[in-house]
């Protein structure tokens, strides 16, 4: 159940301090709560909210503003309740009319915050920021074009194509270990042999207990791990073994499930036991085949949706988390695509072309981008609608050397311009939490990348007021200067 709360939008001078006081207008705080277009959000937020029965909700300034507060400072739920409680700004940032005490909302409830705001909606607010920036004039340089009020594409004919779009994808690791063949078939054992004890409990006295063999299978795991110098000889005896201990404790289950309801398990054992089926299956596969690569390969017992995503890059070759491609207009990113299975990033071209137009009423006169990106499909798609992609045109190189010359400086500047999305990369993963996304579910795990990109466009947006701010006082002290001069 959700009421609608016609004051989401609250003003500083309203928040009341019982220790006497104002807030001050101008804190980053104040200044990100006023960057919200809190009415919109509500209206996409209550929608999924149907039944008319129930305990009302939390007001969605509560919820998201919660989400921005924990992302951007990069919180724990439990940390993120305590910051929210101590602080004043943080309480007037989430939608409270007052300084209160006692907790806004438990840690437990985070969860369910980020389970409702899906990555689709976190999308459509991001925009929505980023069209109030364009809007407004907040960005470098003008804006890439004009939209209506509700974002559609203008209704006469479109104009030149304007601005440039940046392009790139990057991984976005998760919190797993990093996989190798003998641990994880180790915690799959005994995840099996949990779910073989819970199976077997009713029938304890009655029955002999199945063999596990969990104490010679541990000891030979823990043997292995131990040496410093692993062999491949030693690695494949290791999974051998590994293999057939869970092959025996998958026929005890199998055979346990015969006399024993499966409602015994709990929802996460019931997962691990489809899990750890389907695990045996790949890794028993490969074994056989000698080889090390299998199609939708698990690598998490706990997050089975990761999956290995291979970059190439030297020091990580391979990476195991999300992997984003994103869009870069005058600074502001948007959220292009996001999948755990691998993708060719040159097929976001064409659809982020359009949804540029979409947002911007033209097409981008320039798209900045890799050279995974130059095939003949996109150069074609791009020819046609008048965009310059970036790089060396196909075929041989041109013996005119002025045109060569030519060449090469838009290269060197087309480099110098995907500098910026690449900063945008590096700026995520060190400070606002894409290096290392904590969450455990596949919806959530999406749902905070896109949060992430919208608290930096949020951020981006704060800094370029702060800069007209210098630049609006540096010149009033320029022509009071003048004035006494004069």
């Amino acid at each position: 159940m959700y009421r609608h709360n016609e004051r989401q939008t609250i003003l500083p001078d309203e928040f009341f301090l019982p220790f006497g006081g104002k807030l001050n207008p101008s804190n980053r705080w104040c200044q990100l709560a006023s960057m919200v277009a809190w009415d919109v959000v509500e209206d996409k937020y209550a929608v999924h909210f149907t039944a008319n029965r129930g305990r009302p909700a939390y007001s969605v300034r509560m919820a998201l503003g919660a989400l921005i507060i924990q992302n951007r400072r990069q919180l724990s739920d439990r940390d993120l309740v305590e910051e929210v409680m101590e602080n004043p700004y943080l309480q007037y940032f989430v939608g409270l009319h007052s300084f209160a005490k006692e907790r806004p909302f438990d840690h437990s409830t985070v969860h369910y915050f980020r389970e409702r705001f899906g990555a689709d909606i976190i999308n459509e607010i991001n925009e929505l920021i980023v069209k109030a920036a364009v809007k407004s004039k907040d960005s470098d340089g003008h804006p890439p074009a004009s939209t209506d009020s509700d974002g559609e594409k203008p209704t006469a004919e479109p104009p030149d194509n304007a601005g440039t779009l940046l392009l790139d994808a990057t991984c976005v690791p998760a919190d797993i270990h990093y996989p190798t063949d003998p641990g994880l078939l180790n915690k799959t054992r005994e995840a099996l042999e949990e779910i073989v004890d819970v199976l077997w409990e009713p029938h304890a006295g009655t029955e002999k207990k199945p063999r596990t063999y969990r104490q010679l299978a541990r000891r030979s795991h823990i043997s292995f791990d131990k040496k410093r110098i692993k062999s491949h000889l030693l690695i494949r005896k290791s999974v051998g073994k590994q293999l057939r201990y869970i092959k025996r404790n998958i026929k005890s289950t199998h055979a346990l499930i015969q006399r024993s309801s499966l409602s015994l398990l709990s929802s996460r054992q019931y997962k691990n036991l489809l899990v750890c089926q389907e695990i045996y299956r790949q890794q028993l596969e490969m074994y056989k085949s000698r080889t090390h690569t299998t199609p939708e390969r698990i690598v998490s017992l706990h997050m089975p949706f990761v999956r290995p995503i291979v970059r190439g890059k030297a020091g990580t070759p391979v990476e195991f988390g999300a992997k984003l491609a994103i869009s870069n207009v005058n600074g502001y990113s948007f959220m292009e695509r996001v999948s755990f299975d691998p993708f060719n990033e040159a097929n976001t071209l064409m659809e982020s072309v359009e949804n540029y137009r979409r947002r911007f009423g033209t097409y981008p006169q320039a798209v900045i981008a890799d050279k995974i990106y130059r095939n003949r499909e996109n150069l074609a798609f791009c020819k046609q609608r008048g965009i310059r992609l970036s790089g060396p045109p196909l075929g041989r190189p041109t013996k005119d050397e002025a045109l060569l010359k030519q060449q090469k400086r838009d290269e060197r500047e087309d480099a110098r311009t995907r500098n910026r999305i690449e900063a945008v990369f590096g700026e995520g993963k060190r400070f606002y939490g894409l290096g290392h996304v904590m969450t455990r579910l596949k919806e959530t795990s999406e749902t905070v990348i896109a949060i992430q990109l919208m608290v930096m466009n949020l951020e981006r947006r704060l800094r370029v007021l702060f800069v007209h701010f210098l630049r609006l006082l540096v010149s009033r002290q320029k022509g009071l200067l003048a004035a006494l001069w004069t």
